[in-house]
């Protein structure tokens, strides 16, 4: 008997079985019931009536400010202080000098802090130690606690306890950067974790080591994924106003802040709280040209930051 005609009897049956699936499969796509195509037809009208309503509500919101807040918009709006006596020419400067400072503190403290963990977790933590499981673990939780949470922690640790820095500029920043920092991390991990495994064997069947290749492999191509997550680490950062208020943003300072001045600081959300909470029309105009203002900031700062990511992407 030929060696061809002698079968094993698993074999058959799973051969069998692919058999009678692919047949199922193509007799339900040949008869293609009208029930399942209109099925189709109306979950594609809800997810695109889902998308209108959700552009549909941004616009409107976006709109509404920009009508109201255009008597507002001008020169004084970004040079001229808070002012209760003339609020017709009261104006963001000190707030949106303060925005853009924690800003910076924030990228300053989150872009090395959180690259340097995903590092870390990806390329040197043996994932069978607890202690390395627990981090993950923690990192994962801690980017869905509320913001709230983290002001209260500020106060506690970065203005009063231990490191007791007072109620400063720089004390603001360290609790933002607090906030986002899970983001960056978890962002930096699926960027890294996204570099083809070849890379590295590559670089490292050369004779390079484990840091040269990290350095000058991995790091590189893994630099738009880790700007995508500052993108909205500091998207996030922007609009967060609960933290601040309890780590010292005052709702109406007249003076530019500094970084490590204790004479107050302020920014843009907290002051656009200010300002939509007084009774007078003035100020109800101040804050909705407020919202503009800070949108422009955010769409400004993302826009640099999707440049630098496209400028260093990389296609596999």
């Amino acid at each position: 008997m030929s060696p061809h005609r002698i079968s094993d009897p698993g074999t058959e049956r799973v051969r069998l079985a692919t058999a009678g699936a692919r047949a199922a499969t193509l007799d339900a796509l040949v008869r293609s019931p009208r029930a399942d195509a209109l099925k189709g037809t109306l979950f594609l009208a809800l997810l695109l009536l889902a998308l209108a309503i959700a552009l549909g509500g941004l616009a409107a919101i976006i709109i509404q400010a920009a009508v109201k807040g255009a008597p507002a918009f001008g020169t004084d709006l970004l040079t001229n202080g808070p002012s209760t006596l003339n609020p017709g020419e009261a104006g963001f400067r000190p707030a949106l000098i303060g925005t853009l400072y924690l800003i910076l503190g924030v990228i300053l403290l989150v872009v090395p802090l959180g690259v340097s963990a995903a590092i870390y977790l990806e390329e040197y933590a043996d994932h069978g130690r607890w202690w390395n499981r627990l981090i993950e673990l923690n990192v994962q939780n801690l980017a869905g606690v509320p913001s709230i949470i983290y002001g209260i922690l500020g106060l506690a640790f970065i203005v009063r306890g231990p490191l007791d820095l007072g109620f400063i500029l720089a004390a603001g920043s360290m609790t933002l950067a607090l906030l986002v920092l899970p983001t960056v991390i978890l962002a930096s991990r699926e960027a890294i974790r996204a570099v083809p495994p070849s890379i590295r064997e590559g670089s490292l069947a050369l004779g390079a080591t484990r840091w040269q290749t990290i350095r000058r492999q991995v790091l590189p191509a893994a630099i738009p994924g880790v700007v995508t997550g500052v993108i909205l680490a500091i998207s996030r950062a922007i609009g967060e106003t609960a933290p601040l208020l309890l780590v010292g943003a005052a709702t109406f300072v007249t003076f530019s802040p500094t970084v490590l001045g204790d004479n107050g600081y302020s920014a843009l959300p907290v002051l656009i709280f200010n300002y939509a909470s007084r009774p007078q029309d003035e100020f109800r105009v101040l804050a909705a040209a407020g919202v503009i203002l800070m949108l422009i900031v955010l769409l400004a700062v993302n826009s640099f930051a999707v440049w630098l990511r496209n400028r260093y992407e990389n296609q596999w």
